[in-house]
């Protein structure tokens, strides 16, 4: 298991509890907006991975301060090791929170299943049929729809998130999302950082991030079919 980072405290990430984040490294897509591009492959962050004592040593020294670990990435769902590092952390008496783009279901099952994980944040691309033109492969979009049921049949407390940047977001894309997570706890719609991406060059031609009237007006087209959308 590479451990690509740590932040210490938080606030905002977990809510309702100060929290730290560990993040873990490698991800299966290639977003070319992703703002945490030093962990999408494991290998570029083998000379500052964390060990895995060190982790568990921290947070020892941090119970009765931190209410929660939020568990990100990468995608924390290729790890294999995911379900007993959320065991582990569990019986330490945190409540755990995990990020996660949906793509394996079986994971998300498990983990809901056994209790694993408190929250489940996961973030919604595009459009299902999209998602291929996203990351630049082939990639079959019935995980998404099937972790999205998963994480909504779950008793889990959630969040479904989406990064309005164009082209792959836009107020008729947004309008199809908000149909799949219907009666979702919360929707999240991301504004576009073009701090340290994966793949500025990717953006060149035009600025892809929405102004905030755009957003609200997102905002008021999805409020109707989740029990709260905010604007991030």
């Amino acid at each position: 298991m590479l451990f690509g980072g740590l932040q210490k405290v938080s606030l905002i990430d977990f809510p309702g509890k100060v929290s730290c984040v560990l993040f873990l490294s490698g991800c299966n897509f290639d977003c070319p907006y992703c703002h945490n591009p030093d962990l999408v492959r494991g290998e570029q962050l083998c000379s500052s991975s964390m060990d895995e004592a060190e982790i568990y040593a921290f947070l020892e020294r941090r119970k009765g301060l931190l209410d929660g670990v939020v568990i990100s990435g990468g995608e924390p769902t290729l790890v294999e090791d995911l379900a007993p590092l959320c065991e582990k952390i569990k019986g330490m008496g945190y409540h755990v929170k995990m990020d996660t783009n949906g793509s394996r279901p079986k994971v998300i099952k498990r983990l809901t299943d056994e209790s694993l994980v408190d929250y489940i944040a996961m973030d919604i691309k595009t459009a299902p049929s999209r998602y291929a033109t996203l990351i630049k492969k082939e990639y079959d979009s019935n995980d998404i729809r099937t972790s999205i049921r998963i994480i909504m049949d779950s008793s889990l407390p959630h969040e479904f998130r989406t990064t309005c940047v164009k082209p792959f977001v836009d107020r008729h894309i947004i309008e199809h999302l908000v149909r799949i997570v219907s009666g979702a706890n919360l929707y999240v719609l991301q504004r576009f950082n073009n701090t340290r991406i994966l793949h500025p060059e990717f953006f060149k031609e035009a600025e892809p991030g929405y102004d905030m009237d755009e957003l609200m007006l997102m905002k008021s087209i999805a409020e109707p079919w989740v029990k709260e959308c905010i604007v991030r």
